[in-house]
């Protein structure tokens, strides 16, 4: 039995991230810009980012106004419930700012530091992923299964790059010694796309130097539903110097090639 607690956490999920998304499909202004910049010049925030942030954050409050936030755009409050909101309001923000259809709204809620409900909707892509913990991962009312693992130069591996030149020149080194080792490499630009796209059997692994608590957590708890084993360094979980996710099978020999390349450090 689901825990009641984990299904109102996770419907107030699904509905914020259904409005967010919405604002930020119909909202979009023709004439989007660049509203700041993050870790570089190439590292925006629009104000698209904001205004689906404030709706979140507005929208959780009002039904529990005493649980904490930590957003990607400055929400950040202790509370006092237990219950922590991570949220990611446009995961994808440069895809976004050119048009492409590959980002999203990631929103995780977390009891006691454990993610205990996630939702990541792609609206564009008409989908929206959710996992309880211990309930599984569905899409469009299917449970997801991660990919039968096949041998790692047969897998398929997502990654993504940082937008700090220094750091983005070692991981593009790391990816040229791993792609002879894979199938191929795909860059999507969303890393919690690319952490459900694992779950649904799309990619057979996905790995990232950088990402941050809202870049991964709800995308972290949909693929460990959905089978697929997550980490970071071999024995770590995931940090923000390296998220693995893959199949069962690819996980282990993943992590170990990523750690062999260095793709923990700059």
């Amino acid at each position: 039995m689901t825990d009641p607690l984990h299904t109102e956490l996770l419907e107030l999920a699904l509905e914020a991230a259904r409005r967010a998304g919405a604002l930020l499909r119909d909202g979009r202004p023709a004439d989007l810009g660049v509203a700041a910049t993050k870790s570089s010049p190439i590292d925006v925030v629009t104000e698209m980012d904001i205004a689906a942030e404030r709706l979140i954050t507005g929208y959780l409050t009002g039904f529990r106004p005493d649980d904490g936030f930590l957003g990607e755009e400055g929400a950040s409050s202790e509370g006092t419930s237990g219950v922590r909101w991570v949220i990611d309001p446009l995961d994808g923000t440069v895809n976004y700012l050119y048009g492409l259809p590959t980002w999203s709204v990631s929103i995780a809620a977390e009891l006691d530091g454990e993610t205990v409900a996630g939702v990541v909707a792609a609206p564009v892509r008409g989908e929206t992923f959710h996992a309880v913990r211990g309930g599984g991962a569905h899409l469009a009312g299917a449970r997801l299964r991660c990919r039968p693992a096949p041998p790692l130069d047969q897998a398929l591996v997502a990654t993504g790059f940082n937008y700090v030149t220094t750091v983005r020149a070692h991981q593009a080194a790391v990816s040229q010694r791993l792609i002879p080792q894979l199938r191929d490499i795909r860059r999507g630009g969303s890393a919690a796309i690319d952490l459900c796209d694992v779950a649904a059997g799309r990619l057979d692994g996905y790995y990232e130097r950088g990402l941050h608590p809202w870049d991964r957590a709800a995308g972290d708890l949909i693929a460990r539903e959905a089978g697929a084993l997550t980490g970071g360094r071999p024995g770590e979980r995931p940090t923000d110097d390296l998220t693995v996710a893959a199949s069962p099978g690819v996980f282990e020999p993943l992590q170990a090639l990523l750690e062999e390349y260095g793709a923990w450090h700059d």
